[in-house]
């Protein structure tokens, strides 16, 4: 946890230079929108004008959730295993989407409550699944430390070998619980205005899962402004996981690209250790889940697409990275006024 100390601001120096060449591309100024300022984001974390997306990654953090013993969905504990290993063969919906975006996709035992037999799937339990937020805590502080620090040491050994972009997933049946709960702490929000239906609950099913939050935010409380308390109380392993993978990204260099909700609560959690990280987050889409809006707002990150997506494993983040070529496309093979005879347009007051 001592690299945290070591994170300083991306380079805003460069960003103003990425603009300086958007503007002399023959188009109206700032008309790419987000696109520019994400592209601006990226210039500055590798500081270079001229940034290359082309090395990027998918890390999906999987783990299990105590909060399941509740009964907040609609499927057992049993399917993080199986959907784990279907991701770490290159089977499942975000390896797809991986294929053709050109990423590699990684998935990371963290806490599965199973041993899993499969060697494509790295390996990083730190327990077998949380403990129940409706209880009591989801796991120690030493553990979130150890979850936070697998993380950042992926995000190290990613970069070392090039990696440049990389897109949060997860994979943990029930987690969209105690993401709920810390939304609700988080943002100042009583439990009913954050909690979603998750993958996919009745009305029924889903005023359970909110009594069951205010339960976990009853018991766990008084809470501080301390990140790794918030995690111990109400977290995950994956959402620690994902708060690592955010705060790597500020330490070595890398754009990190939140999720949906779960990872959006990561990257706020990661912002409480440092504010500085945000400068290296981009955000890809609004969440259907309720408190996903909010969670970016929190953040002050802008996202590209809002489509309903609510699917996980980092398919919503790996969206952005074709609209991200897309602007790389304009970036640096438009033609420019200069030498197309347009007369340049006037700055919009």
């Amino acid at each position: 946890m001592d690299r945290i100390s070591k994170i300083v601001r991306a380079d805003k120096k460069f960003a103003l230079l990425a603009q300086e060449h958007w503007d002399s591309v023959a188009k109206p100024l700032r008309s790419f929108g987000v696109l520019e300022d994400n592209w601006n984001k990226i210039a500055a974390v590798q500081r270079t004008e001229s940034p290359d997306i082309s090395s990027r990654a998918v890390v999906v953090m999987c783990a299990d959730n105590g909060v399941v013993e509740e009964g907040v969905t609609q499927t057992d504990r049993s399917v993080t295993r199986i959907c784990s290993e279907a991701i770490a063969c290159g089977k499942s919906n975000i390896n797809a989407l991986a294929h053709i975006y050109g990423a590699q996709v990684i998935a990371v035992d963290i806490g599965i409550a199973a041993d899993v037999q499969c060697k494509e799937l790295v390996n990083r339990k730190i327990a077998y699944g949380s403990d129940n937020i409706a209880v009591g805590p989801a796991m120690s502080r030493e553990n979130v430390f150890k979850a936070v620090e697998v993380g950042m040491d992926i995000v190290r050994d990613l970069a070392e070998k090039g990696i440049k972009l990389i897109v949060t997933g997860e994979m943990g049946i029930g987690n969209t619980t105690p993401t709920s709960a810390l939304s609700s702490v988080l943002l100042g929000l009583p439990p009913e205005v954050v909690t979603g239906r998750g993958a996919g609950l009745s009305t029924v099913m889903l005023e359970h899962k909110i009594e069951v939050v205010k339960r976990a935010t009853a018991i766990n409380s008084p809470f501080s402004a301390d990140p790794t308390e918030l995690i111990s109380k109400l977290g995950s392993y994956e959402i620690a996981g994902m708060t690592g993978l955010f705060l790597g990204g500020a330490v070595y260099g890398v754009t990190v690209v939140i999720d949906g909700v779960i990872s959006a609560v990561s990257a706020v959690l990661a912002s409480m250790y440092s504010e500085a990280c945000t400068d290296y987050m981009l955000a890809s889409h609004v969440s259907a889940e309720p408190a996903g809006i909010g969670l970016l707002e929190n953040l002050g990150l802008k996202a590209v697409i809002n489509g309903g997506l609510r699917l996980g494993e980092g398919t919503g983040g790996i969206l952005l990275l074709p609209l991200l070529d897309g602007a790389a496309a304009i970036y640096y093979n438009s033609h420019k006024f200069e030498n197309s005879g347009i007369e340049r347009y006037a700055e919009l007051k």
